[in-house]
């Protein structure tokens, strides 16, 4: 499992409104068997008002999701499935919502 990879989420009853999670767990902590993950939400009529150092948009397969950092959660590894696709190329950001989430900043 790779820091940064997305997966469909493995709550099916969930998936309306979470249809992916982001694993955001350092690799420097593989051994333990969950992972901290982020949802990422449908955008609705309210993107406006999400702050957006907060809750940054991403596209994934066509659609534009909303990462929700203040909402991040363990999961047993083993529900994650094979990665959907990786968003490592959005590091920095997601790492500044986590920061945003713990700081304020």
């Amino acid at each position: 499992m790779a820091q940064f990879d997305v997966y469909i989420n493995p709550q099916p009853g969930a998936r309306e409104f979470v249809p992916y999670v982001i694993d955001v767990q350092s690799g420097l902590i593989d051994k333990l068997t969950t992972r901290l993950v982020l949802p990422l939400t449908r955008v609705g009529v309210n993107v406006g008002k999400l702050p957006v150092n907060l809750c940054p948009v991403v596209e994934i397969s066509g659609e534009t999701l909303s990462l929700q950092p203040h909402l991040a959660a363990p999961i047993a590894a083993r529900l994650l499935k094979k990665p959907v696709i990786s968003l490592r190329h959005r590091a920095s950001e997601i790492s500044a919502a986590l920061d945003a989430v713990i700081s304020g900043f």
